[in-house]
């Protein structure tokens, strides 16, 4: 494992580079080596760390705001499947440390363990460099997200979230089906409907079908999730 790699993707190097390995490494490891400790205690650091900087951030950006759409925005932006993808951009999985079981199993691969590990990493980051520092690569690495979610665009990019998994568990791409199209031209409502392998995994509503589209593709993971196929969707 190449620390120095990682902390070129983090932009932060470590003054020691122990707290790094101590993020990474996952409870299934640390049984299989009695001297290790786990990360678990960093990824509860990490959680209210990084709710505190995007709290800052929210409510320094969205004067206008309330407390209530606040408090959904930063729910949305901490959720587990943002952290999951998040990490996955900078390749998280490829550094973490698991026991045999469960790199047999994939575990740098489950949204969850990815989750985990990000928040440690945050801790870590926080705890080695202070705050200033782990602001500094919670604002960087979340901007697109906080920027999509500004700009009015979907936080989650739900359509590309199905496509993925549908490719590598059925194999297939969704498919999104117009069901209707009504209301003046310039007042517009489509609703939308995802099947994959020609079953149908959620229907959807908005003012554009882009939008119906990701309504759609939403549900369809929630459907998946309650099959125990996939991570809990954040709610709204």
């Amino acid at each position: 494992m190449d620390l120095l790699i990682l902390q070129e993707r983090l932009g932060c190097h470590f003054k020691n580079p122990k707290l790094l390995i101590l993020a990474l490494t996952h409870k299934s490891y640390a049984r299989e080596n009695p001297d290790r400790a786990d990360n678990e205690r960093l990824e509860f650091l990490g959680d209210t760390v990084l709710n505190l900087i995007i709290s800052e951030a929210l409510f320094s950006n969205n004067k206008h705001l309330p407390e209530g759409d606040l408090s959904k925005r930063r729910a949305a932006i901490v959720s587990r499947n943002a952290l999951a993808l998040i990490a996955k951009k900078i390749n998280l999985g490829d550094f973490l440390l698991f026991g045999i079981g469960e790199e047999k199993c994939l575990g740098k691969e489950k949204p969850s363990l990815l989750a985990d590990g990000l928040e440690a990493v945050i801790a870590a980051i926080y705890l080695d460099r202070g705050l200033s520092a782990a602001r500094k690569f919670v604002l960087k690495t979340f901007a697109d997200l906080m920027e999509d979610y500004a700009s009015g665009a979907p936080l989650l990019d739900y359509k590309s979230q199905l496509q993925e998994f549908s490719q590598k568990v059925f194999a297939s791409l969704p498919i999104y089906n117009r069901l209707v199209e009504s209301g003046p031209e310039h007042k517009r409502q489509f609703e939308i409907e995802v099947t994959i392998c020609g079953a149908s995994y959620g229907q959807g509503s908005g003012k554009s079908k882009k939008a119906a589209e990701q309504q759609s593709a939403f549900y369809a993971l929630q459907h998946l999730t309650e099959a125990g196929l996939i991570l809990p969707q954040p709610t709204s």
